[in-house]
């Protein structure tokens, strides 16, 4: 696998005032740079490709929504290289009107975890008070915490910290986690905004 993939923790980093889409750009905790995206604005079907650097020249993961505007929607995430289906990420459509919840599914379809974001408080005072109180979202696989993502509060730039150090067995591939953080920045971002 890509070593890019074998980082503990990671930060995604999003514009949010940009007029041709949004940027995503995602560092390694030494703050290099390792994969980017550019998401076209404006399109009813969520497509988002993650590449090696800003060039886009080397595509490496594909997250794809199965259907136009869902609210229960599922991502397809696909490793570009060679086609494989990695799994999905299906959110919880009516429950995530009060608080966020995704679920992990693995290629055969099957739940092997869940995304939740924290407390319900917090979500209920981001959803009817102020956009000011950062997310913060739990990934349990068999049960167990084994990542967090963590938003930083800036009103220009999102930027959600990614921490796998709970997982050193790797029982989330990277490539799926990493594609549900982007994805979080990407749709519950417009929430907030």
């Amino acid at each position: 696998m890509d070593n890019r993939f074998g980082y503990n923790q990671y930060l995604v980093r999003r514009k949010v005032l940009s007029v041709l889409g949004a940027k995503f750009h995602i560092y390694n905790a030494n703050q290099e740079l390792i994969m980017f995206s550019q998401m076209k604005a404006f399109k009813l079907k969520e497509d988002i490709r993650l590449y090696s650097d800003e060039s886009m020249s080397e595509e490496l993961l594909t997250i794809q929504a199965r259907n136009v505007i869902d609210f229960s929607a599922t991502y397809d995430v696909k490793d570009a290289r060679t086609g494989e289906h990695i799994g999905s990420l299906r959110r919880k459509g009516m429950k995530s009107i009060l608080k966020d919840e995704w679920i992990i599914q693995n290629s055969a379809e099957a739940e092997i975890g869940r995304i939740k974001e924290d407390g319900r408080l917090f979500a209920l005072l981001r959803r009817f008070l102020t956009s000011l109180i950062p997310q913060s979202y739990n990934v349990e696989v068999n049960g167990s915490r084994i990542a967090t993502f963590k938003q930083n509060f800036n009103p220009f730039v999102m930027k959600i910290n990614v921490d796998f150090s709970s997982d050193p067995a790797y029982t989330l591939d990277r490539r799926l986690g990493l594609a549900a953080s982007v994805l979080l920045c990407a749709v519950e971002g417009k929430q907030s905004n």
